[in-house]
């Protein structure tokens, strides 16, 4: 399937082409047994496969999948994952429902105590140079081919040390979208320790805990991060910066006077 249709619409006084994000229900299944189900732009799906099973923890490393398979079929798409026995039984063991709207990241959450996973702090590492995350913002747009033929996509992407930036992925959902950013770092060997991972949206809770759950030391949204996000940024050592612009920012958590300087 594609990323996006073309179809006629009505502007300006004439029929024009336009083109829109494309938006289906993808299907998780682990070993054939149903997980989840996420509304998304069907591109990508092999990084957001490894992305998801990571940021979720269902796996705890790369190695623990597999294969995955993609199915299409006129109701949308299954990834059909075949993952390690001992993730499995963890997996059924905690089985849960999840059917997600669009960009939902807790929806299908059965009781209080699944909302927040246990994870460890991060260890501490060099702040991020706010040069470096600048320069990343500046060359992201460009990049956003999605975003820029439909106006209907977020994005994420990881940001290195000298403003390069890596692993660009697009989806309707903006969860989908750094799902699908740190499964395609992964799949290529990397790490997010060392990096930033840059998000074209608000920072909400879900967000810091799949970055924090992929060892990434800093996460820095377009738009603001929530109080609930702010606290666990705090609580896991993780550097959280909102409103990145091209050459301003909002420091909520971390060193920020040696990533100022």
């Amino acid at each position: 399937m594609k990323a996006m249709v073309r179809r006629a619409v009505w502007r300006d006084g004439a029929s024009r082409p336009d083109d829109l994000a494309e938006e289906i229900p993808v299907a998780f299944e682990y070993n054939g047994i149903s997980h989840a189900v996420m509304l998304a732009t069907p591109a990508d799906l092999e990084d957001f496969a490894v992305g998801f099973s990571l940021s979720e923890g269902i796996v705890a490393r790369r190695q623990d999948i597999f294969d995955i398979g993609v199915s299409a079929s006129a109701a949308g798409i299954t990834l059909q994952i075949e993952i390690a026995g001992d993730a499995f039984a963890r997996l059924k063991a905690h089985r849960r429902s999840l059917t997600g709207r669009t960009g939902c990241g807790l929806c299908g959450v059965e009781s209080l105590d699944q909302v927040q996973r246990e994870l460890s702090p991060l260890a501490p590492v060099a702040a991020f140079p706010l040069a470096a995350l600048y320069a990343g913002m500046r060359s992201l747009p460009l990049q956003q081919f999605l975003q820029q033929a439909t106006g209907a996509t977020h994005a994420a992407c990881c940001v290195e040390r000298d403003g390069s930036i890596d692993c660009v992925r697009e989806d309707v959902g903006r969860h989908n979208a750094l799902d699908k950013t740190l499964g395609a770092l992964v799949r290529k060997g990397g790490v997010a320790g060392e990096r930033a991972l840059v998000i074209t949206s608000r920072a909400s809770f879900e967000m810091v805990q799949k970055a924090a759950a992929m060892g990434a030391g800093t996460l820095a949204a377009v738009s603001a991060p929530t109080a609930a996000a702010v606290r666990l940024a705090e609580k896991l050592n993780l550097t959280l910066i909102g409103f990145l612009r091209q050459e301003a920012c909002v420091i909520y958590t971390g060193n920020m006077t040696e990533a100022i300087a």
